[in-house]
């Protein structure tokens, strides 16, 4: 028994120093846990979906040496890997390495609140000082070089204090800082003569709504100094890559999140690209012109160069005290093997994410595509695809690759796949290029062809009739009822107040010709829909809701005939509900003639030329909406004004119908869902 409880003492004192030497060794924990957050992307579409997990949590960071950190605010890695903390808390900068290890401890006594941290290639470490209100410059050994406080120009602004929260260097030394309350923009200061201020860089604008116009438009000036002044925003953070461009996230500016500005201050990423978090807080660039930003409640965004979303991972921790999962994000870096460091400020951490073999094959793919090798980028994407095949990106990437080797049908294809409008017109415009080089002469040819027949063939007719017999076979078709009054909505369309008088008062309403009219516009409708272009489709390919297609048009055209009906009714119109029902049947023929020479467009247009598309359609609607008031008000015998107040209450009586319909619905929906219930519980009784 005592030889037991000998042999239990030493195993625990063992797993206790196992315990010990593991948690306060390094400072790092390492996990092998499964990853606790999920990856997406965005499709084609704009949908977002999951894909495999981008990036693993690899470890955590809690101190260097013996030295904790106290709410820290910015972090920056060196090519080397020397990680420097802005320890705010503490009122130092920690250096220090990846495993934990306690590298320098600088400006300690020297600085009262750092909160942002930069560090250049020559081992000078800027440091903005909040507090402090200056920017102070240390050598790596920690010794104060330079310190740059509020500039004296005028035009920093008299009435603006100088509170510098982040701050990065380029090559030539200036410097731009993100300041408190500064609305102007980043204050962009020049070593030269100790500290010139250039001026303001980057300006955030204040948008303005229309709303906005009207109450300053109508307000006294008493009213207007208590409204809300509409100030711009000022960027929340900011980072440089090699190439000296700057990028800025800023909070609650919508589509204008994050930028990418050149050395004129020009934002190089198109507005409304991609998706962008509400809270950003940090931004860095990766080694494949890549950028990375971090939210404060710790989702981690990748974007290309170009501002299009390639993951969002991570998360927020909800109190399991996960890794891989973030309370209070302040920054975020990027070393030279693509490896992710998150600043917590809350936790008082750094988490660090390992890139997976799926992401380090599409960095290898966009760092070819970077540098020209477009043949060789194509390896590591097909390698993605074989991973994931509806990765719309990689298939995007795969097209372009194509498209810049001259292949422009294996381009179009995947292209197609990816949604990338922009790629496939720029392929489809080469095909067709090359398809008019060699077929424009026998084009020419066959329409020049084609005019000489029916030239000869009309002199033909004219001299020896030899369409006597087609002509009058046609004439005898044509006197069928049926036929006549479908060849009348013709008439309708070119003339609609005559067309309108045939309806109303010579027989011309029917219930067989419109309605095959009706029958040809469905059928067009859902042919145009579906099988249009891929420049001109807005719907998921593979994805066919034919009937209710057609259900919806015969509703619409339904709730229009009765309504219209009803209203004219009371207000003393001449037209029944067949007429009604002819006028609006035949207002729909100009769709019915013009819709296929946009069906045709559609497939042989690029996107520059897709205005002519949208030109046609937009006359079409416009005549059939022309058609529609004119018989209206010819059928009923009105006036102008007539007319307005009857189509007015029309619309206003087919809202109130489909509202009552929806009340059903959800009411029948509740009725159903209780009888399901009732039914269920019945079976679970005496099942």
């Amino acid at each position: 028994m005592k030889k037991n409880n000998k042999l239990f003492r030493i195993v625990s004192v063992l797993l206790l120093a196992f315990v010990v030497m593991v948690s306060s060794g390094l400072g790092s924990v390492n996990v092998s846990a499964e990853t606790p957050y999920r990856t997406f992307t965005n499709d084609g579409y704009g949908r977002t979906m999951e894909t495999q997990t981008a990036y693993l949590a690899q470890k955590t960071l809690i101190k260097f040496g013996e030295e904790f950190m106290s709410n820290p605010s910015d972090m920056y890695i060196t090519q080397d890997g020397t990680i420097y903390v802005a320890d705010t808390g503490n009122g130092r900068i920690l250096v220090g390495t990846a495993d934990g290890k306690l590298l320098n401890i600088i400006g300690k006594g020297k600085l009262k609140t750092p909160t942002g941290v930069f560090v250049t290639s020559d081992k000078k470490v800027y440091v903005a000082d909040r507090d402090g209100k200056a920017v102070v410059v240390f050598d790596e050994n920690g010794e104060v070089l330079n310190k740059y406080t509020k500039p004296d120009s005028p035009l920093y602004g008299d009435g603006l204090d100088f509170l510098p929260q982040k701050i990065v260097v380029n090559d030539a030394g200036v410097m731009y800082i993100v300041c408190q309350s500064n609305t102007n923009g980043i204050v962009e200061i020049s070593p030269e003569e100790g500290g010139t201020f250039l001026g303001y860089f980057g300006t955030n604008y204040a948008s303005v709504s229309l709303q906005t116009m009207i109450y300053r438009a109508i307000l006294t000036d008493e009213q207007r100094a208590k409204m809300v002044s509409n100030m711009p925003s000022t960027p929340d953070n900011l980072s440089i890559d090699e190439k000296g461009l700057i990028y800025t996230v800023t909070r609650g500016d919508e589509n204008m999140t994050l930028k990418r500005l050149n050395i004129a201050g020009t934002n190089l990423i198109k507005s409304g690209v991609s998706d962008y978090d509400e809270a950003p807080a940090a931004v860095t660039t990766g080694n494949h012109d890549n950028i990375y930003v971090a939210s404060s409640q710790g989702y981690i965004y990748e974007y290309n160069k170009q501002g299009e979303l390639l993951y969002v991972f991570a998360g927020t921790d909800d109190g399991t005290q996960r890794v891989g999962l973030s309370t209070q994000v302040t920054s975020i870096q990027v070393d030279s093997k693509d490896n992710i460091y998150i600043l917590d400020a809350d936790k008082k951490q750094i988490q660090v994410y390992q890139p997976s073999e799926f992401t380090q094959l599409l960095h290898n793919a966009l760092y070819l595509y970077s540098k020209g090798h477009y043949t060789e980028s194509k390896e590591p994407l097909q390698k993605v695809l074989q991973m994931n095949s509806m990765f719309d990106y990689a298939n995007k990437a795969m097209g372009r690759a194509y498209f810049q080797e001259e292949n422009y049908d294996m381009a179009l294809k995947y292209a197609k796949l990816a949604k990338d409008y922009e790629g496939y017109s720029d392929a489809f415009w080469e095909i067709r290029n090359e398809w008019l080089k060699d077929n424009i002469v026998a084009a020419l040819l066959v329409i020049v062809a084609l005019w000489a027949v029916f030239k000869v063939v009309n002199v033909l007719d004219r001299k020896k009739g030899i369409l006597a017999k087609p002509k009058a076979a046609m004439a005898k078709f044509r006197q069928n009822k049926f036929v006549s009054n479908v060849y009348y909505a013709k008439y309708f369309m070119k003339h609609p107040i005559d067309g309108s008088y045939g309806i109303a008062r010579e027989g011309r309403a029917s219930w067989s010709a419109p309605s095959f009219i009706l029958l040809i516009f469905m059928l067009e409708y859902i042919i145009n829909k579906y099988l249009c272009g891929f420049l001109q489709k807005n719907i998921r390919e593979g994805r066919y809701e034919i009937f209710s297609d057609i259900g919806m048009i015969v509703v619409i055209m339904l709730a229009v005939t009765l309504c219209n009906y009803l209203v004219c009714t009371i207000n003393e119109g001449e037209g029944t509900v067949k007429k009604i029902y002819t006028y609006f049947c035949y207002s729909l023929l100009p769709y019915v003639v013009y819709i296929p020479f946009s069906f045709i467009l559609s497939h042989i247009l690029t996107t520059n030329e897709q205005f002519l598309i949208t030109l046609l359609q937009y006359v079409i609607i416009g005549w059939i909406v022309v058609l529609m008031i004119l018989g209206i008000k010819e059928v009923n015998n009105y006036t102008a004004k007539e007319t307005a107040k009857v189509i007015f209450i029309t619309i206003f009586t087919i809202l109130i119908l489909a509202l009552l319909i929806f009340i059903i619905y959800v009411l029948w929906a509740q009725v159903f869902e209780f009888i399901s219930a009732v039914f269920g519980e019945v079976v679970y009784r005496f099942g």
